[in-house]
């Protein structure tokens, strides 16, 4: 079924006529396939990501600190050299093992806090750099040792709007959970006016896999572009009491750790939501984790959007806690799935 064209109100909002209670809802089980979900998340594993992996934002590079994180148990550290550029390596000293996440960059250079070893991003006594990418908004690092893949020199950066003439902000959080219970999450858009009635209503999948004309159920086609391999979602975001944003959504799944969502029409419309899940050390029992690094780039065509930019410093952190409160749902749900997966009791066994 190809989704019929969405209406774009003359007003950013919207006010809603009769609200339907929250039980009294269309339920979304029925398209909600385990199996279409499942072929969609495994298409979405298969796709190439050259081994780089999101470990945070962009403005996390500013100051006299690194940025770190351990990637699938590798610690990882990245600054900003004195050029601007980042610079990426083991976040391990290579004299006595001091954390250098907790060691200061000064003139562009780390400097190890216990002996003050000095690190300018080359290979010194045995520390060797790791390939890193500022797109901008999220900074990546390349580790093919814990990707396995075909490298590339630069990751696959959705496309995005001008972040000049946008608002940005990025959520990170992490959840005990595999990155695949994550992307499994954002490829079920169905759950939306469900789980988070107080951010979603009037949701409705108009378009996906063997809907639409693209992946049929009985078919797992190998070569399809992932923006073929989608989910168009119709939905009202709550602004507050009646008062709605009605907007068309896509989601996709680029590479085997990110699901994009995009607004194709209505209010904002080109503006973006990025979800890349980075997969972590384990925890103290073993139990594998996982960062959500979200990134959400939001634009518009309507004259008033320039004000919406100038208060940017103060619109970025409420965009954060509505990203926060979402993901305090949705990483329960993620964590749930790898529950279930991990002893065996996941519905169908997937």
């Amino acid at each position: 079924m190809i989704p019929e064209p969405f209406r774009r109100p003359a007003l950013p909002f919207s006010l809603r006529r009769r609200p339907i209670p929250w039980d009294r809802q269309r339920p979304t089980w029925r398209e909600a396939r385990p199996a279409l979900i499942a072929k969609a998340l495994k298409r979405a594993q298969a796709r190439p990501s050259g081994n780089w992996y999101v470990v945070g934002a962009s403005a996390a590079l500013a100051g006299d600190r690194p940025l770190a994180l351990d990637v699938a148990g590798r610690e990882v550290v990245v600054w900003r050299g004195a050029d601007g550029q980042p610079h990426a390596g083991p976040g391990v000293c290579p004299h006595l093992g001091a954390p250098l996440a907790e060691s200061p960059v000064r003139c562009g250079t780390l400097v190890c806090h216990w002996h003050g070893l000095a690190l300018d991003g080359t290979s010194f006594a045995g520390w060797e750099p790791l390939p890193a990418f500022d797109d901008g908004v999220l900074v990546w690092v390349r580790l093919d040792e814990v990707g396995g893949e075909e490298p590339l020199d630069a990751p696959a950066v959705p496309a995005r709007p001008d972040v000049a003439r946008g608002v940005t902000a990025v959520y990170e959080g992490t959840g005990l959970c595999e990155p695949e219970d994550v992307v499994a999450n954002r490829l079920d858009p169905w759950h939306g006016a469900w789980f988070h009635p107080y951010s979603f209503v009037d949701l409705t999948v108009v378009g996906s896999p063997g809907r639409d004309g693209t992946h049929d159920d009985a078919e797992d086609e190998e070569g399809k572009e992932e923006d073929e391999d989608r989910f168009a979602v119709d939905v009202s975001f709550k602004v507050a009491g009646r008062l709605v944003v009605p907007v068309r959504a896509v989601f996709t799944a680029p590479g085997p750790r990110t699901v994009v969502m995009r607004i194709t029409e209505g209010e904002g419309a080109g503006s973006v939501v990025e979800t890349h899940a980075t997969p972590l050390g384990p925890d103290e029992l073993g139990r594998p984790r996982t960062a959500v690094i979200e990134a959400v780039v939001a634009a518009s065509d309507r004259p008033g959007f320039a004000l919406a930019r100038k208060a940017a410093p103060v619109l970025a952190p409420v965009m954060r806690m509505a990203a926060a409160r979402l993901w305090r749902d949705d990483l329960s749900y993620a964590e749930r799935r790898w529950h279930l997966r991990s002893t065996g009791r996941f519905p169908g066994g997937q």
